[in-house]
């Protein structure tokens, strides 16, 4: 499993948080501060952040904000007591992957836990692999078994993307931004000759499909 760094200076909740991930076999370390945070980080190869604001000296988003200078790959889930939406804002500014209001539900947490060490080992690897469906970042390239599936690139960025965040629907204009010129004439309806194509290269692949979320846009769905 992983290993998890809580910094969290009320003692209760981070015992509680530790022994709850423990259970599920993660390797699991507390800071009561940003400074012991720091520290923890040194000192070992955590995978993951589990952080507070709220804390004395720094605050979360000082912490945040300093992990983000030197990696930006490692997840970060704010799990805090503000609800407010400038805090939300901020912290999604600098860089964070979650967040989560306190009072939380552990299972939850859990469940959000495994998504984002998913997803950052995605972005390590460069690779998505959905039983015998690989995707390989670095070569551009997508083999179904032995069998390679010819895409264009922007084909292959398209699919990475959805794959990488499965049951995430993604809007017409969301994949117009990231995957098309800003000065393109396309209109977004070019996206849905795309996800016909998609489909129809993707028709042998028994791992997931391509659904339709009716007035929003599209998300790959995992079988």
């Amino acid at each position: 499993m992983a290993k998890i760094l809580i910094v969290e200076d009320n003692q209760d909740f981070n015992r509680a948080v530790s022994t709850y991930l423990s259970q599920y076999g993660h390797d699991v370390f507390s800071a009561y501060n940003a400074n012991e945070g720091y520290d923890v980080l040194y000192e070992n190869q955590i995978e993951l952040i589990i952080s507070d604001i709220m804390m004395p000296g720094a605050d979360g988003f000082e912490f945040a904000t300093a992990v983000r200078e030197t990696n930006k790959e490692i997840p970060i889930l704010f799990v805090t007591a503000r609800d407010d939406f400038m805090s939300k804002r901020m912290g999604y500014g600098i860089g964070i992957d979650d967040y989560m209001v306190k009072p939380i539900d552990l299972d939850e947490l859990n469940l959000r836990i495994g998504a984002l060490l998913r997803r950052a080992k995605i972005a390590v690897s460069k690779k998505v692999v959905i039983g015998k469906l690989i995707l390989d970042a670095e070569e551009h390239s997508a083999y179904y078994g032995d069998n390679e599936i010819q895409l264009t690139v922007r084909e292959f960025n398209i699919i990475f993307k959805m794959l990488s965040y499965p049951k995430k629907t993604f809007t017409r204009s969301q994949l117009m931004n990231e995957f098309w010129d800003v000065d393109t004439n396309s209109s977004t309806r070019t996206v849905d000759v795309y996800m016909t194509k998609l489909r129809e290269k993707f028709s042998v692949c028994d791992e997931f499909e391509i659904v339709t979320v009716h007035g929003l846009g599209y998300k790959a769905v995992l079988k």
